[in-house]
């Protein structure tokens, strides 16, 4: 039976309750080497992540990202930020997407992980391109963390589009910044563990 299942649209999303977000008490900015250090810790004693990653946009025709510009890993629990500016946070960070058995969720990740590998000189362990489990359960569209949410929990992701747009590359993240990254990584997270998925070697 190849039954495709439909996806919710726009308007039937923004009539759903919102879905309840990572506040600023539960996301850890990491920018210097004691944070990695303890994020690391953190991180590696957790099966599965949330992540993903921002880039200063790039608006000019033939403009290259030099991005990542911040990685976000998510348990549960907690969400960390990672500036890559930062050499040590750059060594963590890489670190951690090489680590083989923990899965690293997410959706749209592609172009995540050819950046990471230009940028961070690894090769990613362990993603899990969220899109690609929906797929397999008969959804035909491209689901993204909102259509996720909505499928999943019966609630509304909210995403601002101006912090979807700022630079990432700043040194000093705004909070609006800090919540917009962290949460993407914890919907990814939650999407995930609500599906039911294991974790990969």
């Amino acid at each position: 039976m190849n039954t495709r299942l439909a996806t919710p649209d726009k308007d039937a999303i923004a009539l759903l309750p919102p879905f309840e977000r990572l506040g600023l008490d539960r996301i850890t900015l990491v920018s210097n080497a004691t944070q990695a250090r303890q994020a690391h810790s953190h991180l590696t004693q957790a099966s599965a992540w949330g992540f993903d990653t921002e880039s200063k946009p790039t608006f000019r025709v033939g403009e290259a990202s030099d991005g990542p510009h911040i990685l976000q890993l998510s348990t549960a629990e907690r969400a960390w930020v990672f500036q890559l500016h930062e050499p040590e946070c750059r060594a963590v960070a890489a670190d951690l997407l090489a680590l083989g058995g923990t899965a690293k969720a997410g959706f749209g990740l592609g172009d995540d992980r050819k950046r990471i590998i230009h940028k961070l000189g690894i090769e990613p362990q362990g993603i899990l391109e969220l899109n690609t489990v929906f797929h397999q359960r008969g959804y035909r569209k491209d689901m993204g963390v909102k259509g996720a949410v909505a499928v999943l929990f019966n609630q509304r992701f909210i995403k601002s589009k101006k912090a979807a747009t700022s630079n990432w590359a700043n040194a000093r993240l705004s909070e609006a910044q800090l919540v917009y990254a962290a949460n993407d990584a914890y919907a990814a997270f939650r999407v995930w563990q609500a599906l039911g998925l294991e974790p990969q070697s």
